[in-house]
This record gives structure tokens, sequence and C-alpha cells, in this order.
């Protein structure tokens, strides 16, 4: 039995999407088979989607917990599974844990319309499943582009953000971090293994977690890919995402998200994790942001680049101490 409720709902333009439910505590959870037809709270059409099957239940389904519940968010080719356990001990503390496929990921429906797949279009689909399960404020987690969501968020829904925790990101990127992620996104691969999977996948991650294992790295070559209707392993992700890189739409700083994070760090509680060999967000862009924010609080994961899981203990226990401080 899964440690979670998988839930489905469909956003504003008509995409199936889906996310992981983990209940505060993690207690008495019940999986029902997926149901045809509309799944969300306000009854919409759902579309089918170009994923394997998995069971799910209305998303209405379950009392909201009494602390506000955590909304994970992540990075630009990831998914849901990279919480897988994260998000179990958060729910350990007493809080609702949601973890999101955003739309192209995962058991989401991938988008038509590759344009789509900017961070302003991803935090409506997250407006839209918090007005679904009558969420009305939550602490968000966002790994990397996760991050890139919750502050876009905070410049038009700052109401529905309690606290936030950012992983390795913020509103002033590094070229270097950006290059590297652009040269493998959205390239053909097709590992004739679980083996060559976990190979791919420390090829191009090492750099930053140096002292993995190949345990470590099985387990996320099984997050990463997944076998496809003939049976080949095959990236858990839309490759069109990598368009908004490719054509420099994904910029390493714009006027607006500077000015949304100080918005977000000026009105909320906001956490940065930053892992010390990070490419993406060096030290250079993190000393921007805590001189932009003087009351954001920081915590460093030694030894780990972009971007940590926030299973390290640096990183876990300083996300356990600001949650402590949150409703």
């Amino acid at each position: 039995m899964p440690n979670f409720i998988p839930i489905r709902y469909t956003s504003s333009d008509g995409l199936a999407l889906y996310a992981r439910d983990y209940p505060a505590g993690g207690d008495n959870m019940h999986v029902a088979p997926m149901q045809a037809g509309p799944v969300a709270a306000r009854p919409v059409a759902a579309r089918p989607v170009a994923a394997r099957p998995v069971a799910a239940r209305p998303v209405a389904a379950r009392p909201v917990a009494a602390r506000l519940p955590v909304v994970c968010i992540h990075g630009l080719t990831r998914n849901s599974a990279d919480f897988d356990e994260f998000a179990p001990a958060i729910a350990a503390l007493g809080r609702r844990v949601l973890a999101l496929d955003v739309r192209g990921r995962g058991h989401s429906e991938r988008d038509p319309d590759p344009s789509n797949y900017t961070p302003q279009v991803y935090a409506d689909d997250v407006v839209k499943l918090m007005a679904d399960l009558g969420i009305a404020r939550a602490v968000f987690v966002g790994t990397s582009m996760g991050g890139l969501i919750t502050i876009a968020l905070a410049a038009r829904h700052i109401g529905l953000i309690a606290a936030a925790v950012l992983n390795d990101v913020g509103p002033v990127l590094s070229e270097r971090g950006l290059a590297r992620i652009a040269g493998y996104t959205g390239k053909a691969v097709a590992p004739a293994s679980w083996r060559d999977a976990a190979c791919y996948v420390r090829d191009i991650n090492g750099c930053a977690f140096p002292d993995y294992q190949e345990q470590e790295w099985d387990k996320w070559a099984r997050r990463a890919f997944e076998p496809d209707a003939g049976g080949r392993l095959a990236p858990r992700y839309d490759p069109n995402i990598a368009i908004a890189l490719q054509t420099g739409r994904l910029r390493t700083t714009s006027l607006a998200s500077r000015m949304a994070f100080r918005r977000l760090a000026r009105e909320r509680p906001v956490l940065l994790v930053r892992g010390a060999l990070s490419d993406l967000l060096e030290g250079r862009q993190a000393d921007w942001m805590r001189h932009a924010a003087p009351s954001m609080q920081y915590v460093e994961v030694p030894n780990v680049g972009h971007a940590p899981m926030l299973t390290e203990a640096p990183a876990l226990q300083a996300i356990e101490r600001f949650l402590a401080s949150v409703p």
C-alpha cells in the first residue's frame, strides 16, 4: 500500500493533472479505484491522460488537517516522486502534504501547446488545485522550478502562501547552472535497462551529489524513468518543456521575479535552502537574496549541489524548525 492517496484534478484549460496526497500523521489511508469522469471537488470533465493508470479518489473526499498543509512542487524535469521520503517526514509532524506533478511531468497530462510550460501557467494550476480542495492557505516547498512557481504565485496570489521554502533557487540564477540543465533537458535518451538509467542520471547529476552510492542512483532512476507503451524506459516528462530553455524564455533573472521575491520575503516567512556545491544558485546569487530579504532564514547543505533532496539532515532539521513557527 502506498503511503499517499493519488488524486486527479483538472486545470482551468482542461488538462488532467495529478498529485500525491499524504495525510497528516500518515494515518488511516484508503485508496479507492480510479473513477471515470470528474474527480475534482468542482465537477469538470476530465481528459484522457498519457500516463499509465493509477489509483485515485475524488479530491474533496478527505477532511482538511488542522495545521496548514504543505504543497511540494518539484524541479524542471522531475515529478512528485522526488518527495517520496521528504513528504512522509513532514506529514509525520501533523501536516497534510500535497506533492504535485506539474503539467507535462509524471502522471499529469502533457500540454499540446508547449508555450504553456511557464511558471505563470503552472501557478494557475496550483491555484485551481487549492480551490478544488478548499485550501485557503498553505506552506509551499519549491525545489528549483517549484521555487520559481512559488515566486510567481507570490506576485498574484500572495494570500495563498502562509510561508515558503525555496530549495536552491531564487529570482537570480547562475548562467552556468542554467547551461548545464539546458544541456540535457529534452534530449532523446532511451536506457536499455534500469542500470543504464541509473548510470545516465549519475552522469548528469554526479557533480551535485558526489557522495551518492549505487542505491541512491537506482532510486533516482526509478523516479525519473518509466516503461513506455512498448516497454522501453523513457523520461517521465514531455521533451517540449525544454523549449523555454532553448529559446531563452527562461532567463537568469527578471525585474518581475525580483519584485515578486521581495514581496514574498517581506510579507511571509521564507527559508532558503542552498546546496553548497550548487551551480544554479551560487554564492553570489544567494548573497543577493539574503541582502534583498534580511529576515529570510538560510541553511546550506554541505557537499550537495543542485538541488538538495531536503532529506539531508541540515535541510530537514532547518525545515522542521521553520514549520514549527508556522500555524
